[in-house]
């Protein structure tokens, strides 16, 4: 069966999902700059995560299982590794049966000179084809965090209030607030502030710890959105950027919403607490992936409620040889992708993507090691992340000397070390 013929139950004499009447549009054009070298030849969105998945298979995931059938992504930056994921892994919709994923990317539709110039620009140099979809409402969703939610209820709360727009929202620690839209609501749910990133965030009333954030989620009537959209188009002083520009203008003139994702997220039952996180920096990104091996991982892969689709590949299966002291091929708290070969080495506490290899008398803690990269013999690796097709050289310790890694490699703030095929590649010139 595949995900398009899968439907969620519905009570007998439930009323329609609004998510029929919707479509999802997904911002998936940004660079992700703080993901430092990962985003060197790839959008931060088709950033592998999980083992198996990419960031941007979350949203579009959230947005099939709430019912969703017409879908577009919005690309721009180093976009060919993300086109090709959409290509392959989410080409199972049927126009026949009025379902529709369109990639989108910036080609200058509008004047030879504009590509996309902000988030609202990116919908509104498409108003065309959204149009052509006859949907009568459009979630924008970022196309870069993680979590699972389900957007119907969202929908429902939207329609139910009247709101011209609906922003999930969630609390975040307070000096973390100057990389999300800033709100305040009132008693009832309406939104009466809102700042876009600002230097100094304000506190949640009564929380001082804490800012209430927009997830970069909002659910508009399509026919107020396209409106929306011509007049800011025409507005020189605009960003034509959601965050800062339409936003706030329906905070001081309309009727703005907020979702608490808290309290609507889909959650299995083994999860403890919502989980929503931005793996926009390589510390983020190493410990969201660290965190899946746990014995109750905050993030349940193992949802078939609510599974996250991606692309299928066929690998054959793990597998881990020898058997001798010292050269005893083993994996401990961790997760090991298909076509992994853990040969006579140590792996603790790490997540290794398809295709890894792993030679003998090596090891690996809290290490995360994406697609088709190979460790060779005697390497000591932890606290590492290993960008997709990297060779690491023989005998290479990293993790124990931040000194030294930092030589070649880069050392993020929290302790982490990345390392990519580059350089390695500098690094053995330089050393003859």
């Amino acid at each position: 069966m595949t995900p398009s013929q899968r439907s969620r139950r519905q009570p007998s004499g439930a009323p329609p999902r609004l998510t029929s009447q919707a479509m999802a549009f997904v911002l998936a054009g940004g660079r992700g700059s703080r993901l430092e070298e990962l985003t060197d030849r790839r959008a931060k969105p088709a950033v592998h995560f999980g083992g198996k998945a990419r960031i941007i298979d979350f949203p579009l995931s959230n947005a099939l299982n709430s019912g969703i059938r017409k879908m577009a992504v919005a690309t721009q930056y180093k976009a060919h590794s993300l086109i090709k994921h959409l290509q392959l892994g989410w080409n199972f919709f049927r126009a026949e049966r009025n379902e529709y994923l369109d990639i989108l990317p910036a080609s200058q539709r509008v004047t030879e000179h504009k590509w996309y110039m902000g988030t609202a620009d990116a919908v509104t140099q498409n108003i065309d084809i959204v149009d052509d979809y006859e949907v009568q409402y459009v979630i924008v969703l970022a196309g870069d965090h993680v979590y699972k939610m389900d957007y119907e209820i969202m929908l429902r709360q939207h329609v139910e209030t009247g709101a011209d727009v609906t922003v999930g929202c969630l609390t975040v620690p307070r000096e973390e607030g100057s990389s999300f839209g800033i709100m305040h609501v009132d008693a009832k749910g309406r939104i009466v502030d809102f700042l876009e990133k600002p230097a100094d965030p304000p506190s949640v009333p009564g929380d001082p710890d804490h800012a209430l954030a927009s997830m970069g989620i909002y659910v508009f009537d399509w026919a107020f959105l396209r409106d929306l959209l011509l007049a800011d188009a025409d507005d020189p002083n605009s960003r034509h950027d959601f965050g800062y520009d339409l936003i706030p203008a329906i905070v001081r003139g309309g009727n703005p919403h907020a979702h608490g994702f808290s309290e609507w997220c889909v959650m299995s039952g083994f999860e403890t607490e919502p989980y929503w996180r931005d793996v926009g920096t390589t510390d983020s990104f190493w410990q969201a992936n660290i965190d899946l091996p746990e014995f109750i991982p905050p993030l349940d892969l193992y949802d078939n409620a609510w599974p996250i689709w991606t692309y299928a590949e066929l690998p054959p299966p793990a597998k881990f040889i020898h058997d001798d002291d010292g050269r005893r091929g083993q994996a401990i708290q961790s997760l090991v992708s298909g076509d992994c070969i853990i040969s006579g080495s140590d792996v603790r506490n790490s997540l290794l993507f398809t295709g890894g290899r792993v030679h003998s008398y090596s090891s690996l803690d809290h290490a995360v090691l994406l697609p088709y990269a190979e460790i060779s013999r005697n390497a000591r690796l932890s606290r590492t992340v290993v960008d997709s097709r990297v060779t690491i050289p023989e005998g290479l310790v990293v993790g124990e000397d931040p000194e030294e890694d930092a030589k070649w490699f880069r050392v993020t703030p929290g302790g982490v070390t990345l390392i990519t095929q580059p350089m390695l590649d500098r690094r053995a010139a330089a050393l003859g």
